[in-house]
C-alpha cells in the first residue's frame, strides 16, 4: 500500500516536492492558497543556473536539478534553451577574475573566449571596449510563468498528483491541515510556503536566520525578425553576487573596485543579467533589498540604473519595455542555501532557497525526499 504525502505551496519548492515524492509512488495533494502560483517562481529570469553555485556539493545539486527539468519540461512540453551564459569583461580585472575561475575550475564545462569569439556567440554583447568573455555550457533556461503553469496538469497526469487551489491552509496538526473550512489527511506533511513565514509554524521561522528579499525586474517586448541573444548574458557586478566566482584569488580586488565605482548600486544590490524566451521576450534586472517587510511601490531610479548598467555590456534590437515587476522570496542570512527543518513528526518545512529556487528546488527536493539530504 503506497504512502500518502500533502505538499502545502505550489511553487517551484512545493511542485519539486510533489514530483520528488509521486516518483516514489506516494499519493500526493499539492494545496495552493492562490488560483495559481503567483509568486517568486514566476518572477524570475527563469536561470537554471549551476555556474552560480560553489563546486562540489551545491553545483552537483544544481546538474541533478537540470535534468529533472528537462524531463519535467519535455513531458509538459515546455520550451527550454541549453545556450548557457557568457559573462562579459570590459576591464582588465574582470577579465582576470574571469580567467582565474576557468583555471581553477576542475570540470565545469567552461573557457574563456576572445572578443571575437564573444562576439561570435552573441550578437547582442556591446562590442564597445569589450575584452573577452567567460562563456559556460551549463546554463539552460525556461520560462518560468509557462513552466509553473504547466507543471502541475504535468504531475496530475503522469502521476495522478491531486492539486487544490484557492485554499490556505491556515492549520497542521500531524497528521491533518486545515484550510477553506476542509480537512486533510497524510502520512507526510510537507510544508512549501516561500515567503510566507507568519501562517505556519511561525515560531520555527521566527527561529531561523531568514529573511526576506525585494527584487525589481523588467521585460523587453519580442525582438524582431526572430532575433536571438543567444547564451545569457551577465555584466561584470554579477562575478561578486555569485558563490560560483569566489574561487578566483582576484576576485576582492575587482570587489573593491567596485564598490568605489558603483557603491549606490551595491546599495541595492543591483547586479544585471539578461535571459530571453522562447517568445523572443528579454528578462532583465535585479535588485536586492532586504526586510521582513516592504513598501509595495517599485521604485522607477531601480529600474533606471538596471538598464544603464545593461547598455554597457548589451544591445537589442528592440529596447522597447513591456512590463515591469517585482518578487519577494525567502532569504538566509547566515550564508546558507536553504533551511530544512522538521518542526513535528511527519512534517517536513523546506524553505529558504533565495535566489536559487529555480536552479536548485528539484535537486534538493530530491534528496530530501529520498532521505539522503545533507546540509552544506
Amino acid at each position: 500500500m503506497s504512502r500518502s504525502a500533502i505538499v502545502i505551496g505550489a511553487g517551484i519548492v512545493g511542485l519539486a516536492t510533489a514530483r520528488a515524492l509521486a516518483t516514489r509512488n506516494y499519493k500526493v495533494t499539492v494545496i495552493e492558497r492562490s488560483t495559481k502560483a503567483v509568486g517568486a517562481s514566476i518572477r524570475n529570469f527563469g536561470m537554471v543556473w549551476p555556474i552560480g553555485q560553489p563546486e562540489g556539493t551545491l553545483y552537483n545539486r544544481a546538474l541533478h536539478a537540470k535534468s529533472i527539468w528537462k524531463e519535467v519540461l519535455t513531458g509538459a512540453q515546455c520550451w527550454f534553451y541549453e545556450g548557457g551564459s557568457l559573462h562579459v569583461a570590459y576591464e582588465k580585472d574582470e577579465e582576470e577574475v574571469l580567467r582565474q575561475v576557468v583555471d581553477v575550475s576542475s570540470y565545469r564545462p567552461v573557457r574563456f573566449l576572445s572578443r571575437q569569439q564573444t562576439l561570435d556567440k552573441s550578437p547582442a554583447v556591446n562590442p564597445n571596449s569589450m575584452l573577452g568573455s567567460l562563456f559556460s555550457e551549463d546554463e539552460m533556461i525556461v520560462d518560468p510563468r509557462e513552466a509553473i503553469a504547466a507543471i502541475p496538469g504535468y504531475l496530475t497526469e503522469k502521476y495522478g498528483v491531486d492539486f487544490v487551489w484557492d485554499t490556505a491552509v491556515h492549520d497542521v496538526n500531524y497528521p491533518t491541515v486545515y484550510g477553506g473550512g476542509k480537512q486533510w489527511a497524510a502520512d507526510e506533511i510537507y510544508v512549501c510556503s516561500g515567503q510566507d513565514f507568519e501562517t505556519l509554524y511561525p515560531d520555527q521561522f521566527s527561529a531561523a536566520p531568514l529573511t526576506k528579499c525585494k527584487l525589481q525586474m523588467l521585460r523587453l517586448e519580442a525582438q524582431p525578425d526572430n532575433w536571438k541573444i543567444g547564451p545569457a548574458l551577465c555584466g561584470g557586478l554579477s562575478l561578486i553576487h555569485y558563490p560560483g566566482f569566489k574561487a578566483a584569488a582576484a576576485l576582492p580586488q575587482l570587489k573593491a573596485r567596485y564598490e568605489a565605482q558603483y557603491g549606490e548600486y551595491l546599495k541595492w544590490g543591483i547586479h544585471v543579467m539578461a535571459s530571453q524566451n522562447g517568445l523572443g521576450e528579454i528578462t532583465v534586472g535585479d535588485s536586492h533589498e532586504y526586510a521582513l517587510t516592504f513598501d509595495p511601490f517599485d521604485r522607477e531610479f531601480i529600474n533606471k540604473m538596471i538598464l544603464d548598467y545593461l547598455d554597457t555590456f548589451a544591445q537589442f534590437k528592440s529596447p522597447k519595455i513591456s512590463q515591469t515587476w517585482h518578487g519577494i522570496y525567502p532569504k538566509l542570512t547566515d550564508g546558507s542555501t536553504e533551511i530544512v527543518l522538521k518542526p513535528e513528526e511527519g512534517v517536513t518545512i523546506i524553505n529558504g532557497l533565495g535566489g536559487n529556487g529555480m536552479t536548485l528546488s528539484f535537486g534538493l527536493c530530491d534528496e530530501v525526499v529520498g532521505g539522503v539530504y545533507q546540509s552544506v
